[in-house]
This record gives C-alpha cells, sequence and structure tokens, in this order.
C-alpha cells in the first residue's frame, strides 16, 4: 500500500516536533544531517544495495523534510517549485547527466 505524500509529511513533521528539533535555530545542523544521508545513498549506490539504497533515500526526505519546516516551509510547496522550474526545462543528457540548455554553451 502506498501512502499520500501529505501523510507522510504530516508524520514526518510530527516526529520532529516530538524529538524537539522543529526550531530554526537547528537548521545548520539539520543541513549536516541531509549532507550524511545524502552521502549513504552515494554509498548504497556504489554498493549496489537496493536495501541500503531505499533505506538512504528515505532518510533524506525525512531529512529534507525537517529542514523546511525548520525554515517554515512546506515540502510540498518546495517539490512544487522545483517541478514547475523543471518541467518545461531544455536541455541534454550526457553521460547519464541531464544538462539544462543555459549550461550546454
Amino acid at each position: 500500500m502506498v501512502v499520500s505524500l501529505d501523510y507522510l509529511f504530516e508524520e514526518v513533521e510530527k516526529i520532529a516536533e516530538g524529538w524537539g528539533i522543529v526550531k530554526e535555530e537547528n537548521a545548520p545542523m539539520q543541513m549536516c544531517k541531509v549532507t550524511e544521508e545524502v552521502g549513504e545513498v552515494a554509498q548504497a549506490i556504489c554498493k549496489d544495495n537496493i536495501e541500503l539504497l531505499e533505506d538512504g533515500i528515505g532518510d533524506a526526505f525525512v531529512t529534507l523534510i525537517i529542514l523546511a519546516k525548520q525554515k517554515g516551509l512546506s515540502p510540498a510547496r518546495c517539490l512544487e517549485v522545483a517541478v514547475d522550474e523543471i518541467k518545461h526545462r531544455k536541455g541534454k543528457t550526457i553521460n547519464g547527466s541531464f544538462v539544462k540548455e543555459a549550461d550546454l554553451k
């Protein structure tokens, strides 16, 4: 069963509030946690370990949701802004990475 992103956002926010970390002054440390979790994603890819990859991506999402909350932002709105920005982007895939048109020049 797949649950909605809104439900998951709310669950993460409740957990973070219970931990007492939803304070703007904690944002720099939270950014360190984001970086740590993204590093774990990279490690899982290097090891070709799908279970670690799934956990790492999930943990990265959690840390970003908490960071958004600390800064008074809606994670859903942050994602919406990103999608709106990239959905019509033109460019080219080079060596497996998308390069936007403005950066090709």
